[in-house]
């Protein structure tokens, strides 16, 4: 809310849903974050994070001692040189965290989160085109994956599809991109170019690549996740 209303920015839709989480050695016996009583937690300076973790372990009447740091090198210097217990941040900044370790193994992302952490593009207040524009493409990239367009199948689905949605989005039809004011062919290149919102996640955050960290709430939503397409009509 103050980040919204203070920077003079607008937040145009949510893309990433994460929250506040900790990682621990794998090792060390931890399981949830209330055994944690008494421990030494990195921190990045400035960042929410502080506050959520402060937050915390005061509402359970837990002690912790904070470790701030100015950035997240200087966090995994001090996790790897065993001067923290755990770190303390948005569990997606943790899997990345572990990711860049030597042993990724060693390091455990405890299952509990503990704020709203939604991740989206910002637009200049006041610039109605630029955010519409914006919305509308992240929207599509969501819809390409409910409607199974990838960047391999979207020329065939544009060309013989019936599907009245997959038309709209792909710009046989060509209303949605006279709304936006742009080529009919708008989301079509973009699906083309980058893969459908799954395409994306998985080469970038999937399971497969180093990061490792599973959709979650970012799933689709007739799977059980959070991520939801506007509808495009």
């Amino acid at each position: 809310m103050l980040r919204d209303i203070t920077l003079g920015l607008r937040h145009v839709t949510t893309y990433f849903y994460d929250g506040h989480g900790f990682m621990v050695r794998a090792d060390s016996g931890v399981q949830r974050v209330a055994e944690l009583r008494g421990a030494t937690i990195c921190l990045i300076q400035g960042t929410t994070n502080e506050q959520v973790t402060a937050d915390h372990f005061r509402s359970i009447g837990a002690p912790f001692q904070p470790v701030v740091f100015e950035q997240l090198d200087q966090v995994i210097a001090a996790l790897q040189a065993s001067r923290c217990d755990a770190f303390g941040a948005d569990a997606s900044q943790l899997a990345a965290a572990r990711s860049s370790v030597p042993e990724p193994a060693r390091w455990s992302i405890l299952p509990e989160r503990f704020s709203k952490e939604p991740y989206g593009p910002y637009v200049r207040r006041g610039d109605d085109n630029w955010l519409d524009i914006v919305r509308w493409y992240t929207t599509a990239l969501i819809e390409a994956e409910e409607l199974g367009v990838t960047a391999a199948n979207a020329g065939e689905m544009r060309q013989s599809s019936a599907n009245a949605s997959v038309r709209r989005l792909l710009g046989a039809s060509s209303e949605l991109g006279q709304a936006l004011k742009l080529d009919p062919a708008w989301a079509y290149n973009a699906v083309r170019a980058v893969g459908n919102y799954g395409e994306i996640y998985a080469r970038t955050l999937g399971p497969e690549t180093p990061v490792g960290l599973p959709r979650g709430p970012n799933e689709q939503w007739t799977k059980g996740g959070l991520l939801y397409a506007l509808p495009m009509r």
